[in-house]
C-alpha cells in the first residue's frame, strides 16, 4: 500500500468521524443564535472564496482576463437588485463576449 492510499483512507476516515460527530453534537448547543448566525454566513464565504479563486487564478498564476469582467457587471448588477437570473445572464454574456472579443 503505497502513500496515496493511505492519505485516501485517512482522509475518508476523519471525513467520516466529522460527519458522525456532527449528528452527535446536543440540539441545544444548535439553538445557539450566535452558532445560527455564523453558520448561515459560512456559505456566503466559501462561495465568494470560491469565485475570487477561480476569477484572479489559473494553473496557480494571478491573472486578470474575462472572467472580472464578468464579476464585474454581475457585481454591479446586484448593486442596482437586478433579479439573480438576470445577474447571472449578464455576467455570462459579457465574460462571453470579451472572450470572444481577445
Amino acid at each position: 500500500m503505497n502513500v496515496f492510499w493511505i492519505a485516501t483512507i485517512g482522509t475518508s476516515v476523519i471525513a467520516f468521524i466529522l460527519k458522525f460527530t456532527g449528528h452527535s453534537i446536543p440540539q441545544h448547543w444548535l439553538d445557539n443564535p450566535r452558532l445560527q448566525r455564523v453558520n448561515a454566513l459560512i456559505p456566503i464565504a466559501l462561495l465568494s472564496a470560491l469565485v475570487a479563486v477561480q476569477t484572479f487564478t489559473s494553473e496557480s498564476k494571478v491573472m486578470i482576463d474575462h472572467r472580472l469582467a464578468g464579476v464585474s457587471v454581475a457585481v454591479l448588477a446586484l448593486i442596482l437588485k437586478a433579479p439573480f437570473p438576470v445577474v447571472v445572464i449578464s455576467a455570462a454574456l459579457t465574460s462571453a463576449a470579451i472572450y470572444n472579443w481577445l
